[in-house]
């Protein structure tokens, strides 16, 4: 009876030693841990995370799983943010009263680093200290014990984000669509990955108080900080050149798709690991519909077409959307519409400023609209009704508590954090007014990422051009896919 118990500890024991005898030769080419941000970035943000969670808390964050199928891994954001690891089935325990980090990782698994090469594992934890700053590694087969001895020792009050993870191409509003889906699904009704991380702790160590974590973090990540205005500021860049290439590339008789491939062609090639979201390319009527993503339309003459597009750059995401005649110039109706919408746009983007709340940047642009809707002219009623419904219910906006200007943008392109009190320098957003025409599903929208400064704003997207004269023009370059024909 002893030995058949211990038997699995020996031969756990056994095989650790031979995953640590290992030897396996490092990846060349890179560094094992980001170089995008230093070691010391990250203890900045626990640091702020010990704060919040006090001397007698501590916090668990649980990284991303391993991706199902041939899918290269990509870190959750909440998990990079507060260590910049980037290891499946990770853990990230944080001791508020010691301010102390302890790392859990899986031990080391020679089989698949003879196939993929040299994987960050409990094994190296000098290495990993070393880099990253982390104060303890341990192999997570040792959490549950040290859990209990927090316990053991008088903690209480234990915080782990509640919110849905956001990974590759995931923001918090489609995580929780995907759980809300879920759990009405006769058929699965499974709770969230971190639902279920919530409960075990609670089942296994009963005397910890459970709170959520995902509001310190949102509150944390809602100031920007240089280092991360400047990975959103190359972010915005490829967007920006992948919309301009789309510009100088379209023509009648292409597919919505083949736009798709042309922008990821730019971000790969600049370094992106990823998109932001699927491409929203939207010809003709489809763009009446804001989230079409099929791209499947060939693209007709007399067209005009809604591009919004952009690449994840280092866990640092963009959102750009620009708008132009697939012909190469504004209809008659285009114009009008057209060129209502973007002065009206303009007007909001220039009165944003810090210290102001969304709400009164929001009155005063419809104060700026209201003269724009005035001395515009339109070829029908429709339009006409349509240009004023757009400035009134701008103003209705601005008159509601939760007044927002768009969405907050950063690791997650629809970032998470509260929409409340004035404009701070650090804060990154996005501004989407749309204009619709119901009678003849017209949709008109731009979008661009604006960092608050102390002065002012940065418009990072500002040099993709939203006039029309600068759009035609940029549309009689020479573009890629128009150098690049189709395969029979």
């Amino acid at each position: 009876m002893t030995r058949s118990r211990l038997a699995p500890l020996f031969f756990l024991l056994a095989a650790t030693a031979a995953f640590s005898a290992v030897p396996a030769a490092a990846q060349e080419g890179f560094s094992p841990f980001t170089t995008d941000y230093t070691p010391d970035e990250f203890a900045t943000r626990r640091n702020a995370a010990y704060d919040a969670i006090g001397k007698d808390g501590i916090a668990l964050v649980q990284g991303a799983e391993t991706p199902v199928g041939y899918v290269r891994f990509r870190q959750s954001n909440d998990f990079y943010y507060l260590c910049g690891i980037e290891v499946p089935n990770a853990y990230l325990l944080l001791d508020g009263g010691r301010r102390r980090a302890t790392l859990f990782l899986p031990h080391r698994n020679a089989g698949r680093e003879r196939g993929e090469g040299k994987m960050l594992s409990s094994e190296d934890a000098d290495e990993i200290e070393k880099l990253s700053g982390l104060e303890t590694v341990l192999g997570t087969d040792l959490l549950g014990e040290t859990l209990g001895r927090y316990v053991q020792g008088g903690a209480r009050t234990f915080y782990t984000p509640l919110a849905p993870a956001e990974g590759f191409a995931v923001s918090r509003d489609l995580g929780l669509r995907r759980i809300a889906e879920l759990s009405f699904d006769p058929f699965d009704g499974g709770a969230s990955r971190e639902g279920r991380l919530a409960m075990l702790v609670r089942e296994r160590f009963p005397r910890f108080d459970v709170k959520d974590m995902s509001p310190i973090l949102d509150n944390q990540r809602l100031i920007k900080s240089p280092k991360e205005i400047a990975m959103l500021r190359r972010a915005a860049k490829l967007a920006g050149l992948a919309l301009l290439e789309g510009m100088r590339s379209t023509q009648p008789g292409q597919y919505e798709r083949e736009l798709d491939g042309m922008a990821k062609f730019i971000y790969y090639r600049n370094g992106a690991q990823g998109e932001s979201y699927y491409s929203l390319i939207a010809s003709g009527r489809n763009a009446w519909y804001p989230h079409y993503n099929a791209g499947k339309r060939k693209m007709e003459d007399g067209d005009f077409l809604l591009m919004d597009f952009a690449p994840d750059v280092g866990y640092a995401q963009s959102d750009v959307t620009r708008m132009w005649p697939v012909n190469g110039k504004f209809s008659q109706w285009q114009r009008e519409l057209y060129g209502f919408y973007v002065a009206s746009y303009e007007a909001i983007l220039h009165s944003i400023r810090p210290g102001a709340t969304a709400s009164q940047c929001m009155q005063d642009a419809a104060k700026k609209m209201d003269g724009i809707f005035a001395s515009s002219k339109f070829s029908k009623d429709i339009y006409k009704n349509a240009a004023k419904a757009f400035v009134d219910e701008y103003r209705k906006g601005a008159e509601r508590p939760e007044a927002a200007l768009g969405h907050w943008v950063g690791m997650a392109t629809h970032d998470a954090g509260p929409h409340t009190g004035p404009l701070k320098p650090g804060m990154v957003f996005t501004i989407e007014p749309a204009l619709r025409v119901p009678e003849e599903k017209i949709y008109v929208r731009l979008e661009d990422v604006i960092v608050v400064t102390d002065k002012g704003t940065d418009i990072l997207s500002d040099f993709v051009p939203r006039d029309i004269d600068r759009i035609e023009k940029t549309m009689t370059e020479k573009g890629l896919l128009k150098t690049y024909p189709r395969a029979d």
